[in-house]
């Protein structure tokens, strides 16, 4: 691939387009908003020039709505030799382009599994795929040239090809993509109005299930609203855990029996967290953990890690949890079991308060 024009110059456009230019792919932007292609070209992305030419791969990053009617348009303007979207789902655009009599031969739809909470050109960067899967989702009908700069495409942006049906896909994400982001802002408005008192209380759980909460309304609502009824059938399922639950509860209060349920619905979150894949996709491993109080002051990090490293420890997985009212946090290093107590042992030598 020595061309591609990036139609689209937000988080993900951008990010694909740093990445590709930094790689040797000239690259030139569209948007139609011509700062933000402007802004992108200035952040290294290519240039906001159209290109002279067809090129090799025109990668289209518009919201969902806009897909079949941007593709359709390069399409027809023959753009280029190949055309991939990056839009969240895949079947309906599919769908689309076909109503529209477009040649979907030269087209193979894509959803790389990347993102943040920030969205816009500022927001990209050059690695946002690093490692992470990129769906491809070719038909019968996908040229093999075109699924080849597909593949091209993800390598480039070193990320790991996984190939799936369109549809299937779209499930996929309602479950483990769409969904987590209803219920995260779900549980998120109920602080909205939430004593202060309360408020005050947050800990590191609420944290974790109210962070992607804070992405961008519009465009979850532009996604939802392209694969609406495979996200409904998830819910569908979550209320009737929600409705057991909240009737366990009730019994309860009751004085009556409703211990059984609430063990169940714990049980099968302990048997669905056990099958999110772990350190580079492979099994989950056990970790354990070690706590150590730790001052919120330049370079106190960097000294642990180095700590760590001297005990020849490798730091599989860290959270910090920030201390309220107070300078300081402890850090959680989670590490082999088998190298714990030696971690914590010289950790502790080296004038570290670890917690037991």
């Amino acid at each position: 691939m020595r061309t591609a024009l990036v139609i689209g110059t937000g988080l993900i456009g951008t990010s694909a387009a740093l990445a590709l230019a930094g790689r040797g792919v000239r690259v030139h932007l569209r948007d139609h908003d011509p700062d933000q292609a402007r802004t992108a070209a200035a952040l290294g992305a290519g240039t906001d020039q159209e290109p002279a030419g067809p090129v090799d791969l025109a990668l289209v990053a518009v919201p969902p709505a806009h897909i079949a009617a941007t593709l359709a348009g390069a399409i027809e303007g023959g753009l280029a030799r190949g055309y991939l979207d990056v839009a969240s789902v895949k079947g309906g655009p599919r769908r689309e382009l076909q109503a529209l009599g477009c040649d979907l031969s030269a087209y193979l739809g894509t959803h790389p599994m990347a993102g943040r909470e920030r969205s816009g050109p500022l927001a990209a960067t050059a690695d946002l795929f690093e490692g992470r899967p990129w769906v491809l989702t070719p038909t019968r009908d996908t040229d093999t040239e075109v699924l080849n700069l597909a593949l091209e495409l993800v390598a480039l942006c070193r990320a790991v090809p996984v190939v799936m049906d369109a549809d299937a896909h779209d499930r996929a994400v309602a479950l483990v993509s769409h969904t987590p982001q209803l219920v995260s802002s779900m549980v998120a408005a109920r602080l909205a109005g939430a004593d202060e008192t309360a408020v005050r209380l947050c800990g590191q759980g609420i944290r974790d299930v109210t962070r992607i909460a804070a992405s961008d309304p519009r465009m979850w609502l532009e996604i939802l609203s392209a694969n609406p009824g495979p996200v409904a059938d998830v819910l569908a399922e979550l209320a009737g855990d929600l409705d057991e639950t909240v009737r366990a509860l009730r019994a309860l209060q009751a004085g009556e029996k409703g211990a059984a349920e609430l063990e169940d619905v714990l049980r099968r979150g302990n048997a669905g967290r056990a099958r999110v894949p772990g350190k580079h996709g492979a099994a989950p491993a056990a970790y354990e953990t070690v706590t150590v109080l730790i001052g919120d002051q330049p370079g106190e990090l960097a000294r642990i890690f180095a700590d760590a490293g001297r005990a020849g420890v490798n730091i599989e997985d860290v959270r910090i949890e920030h201390a309220t009212g107070q300078q300081a946090g402890l850090i959680q290093l989670m590490v082999d079991p088998a190298v714990a107590e030696h971690l914590a042992a010289t950790l502790g030598e080296r004038g570290w308060p670890v917690r037991r």
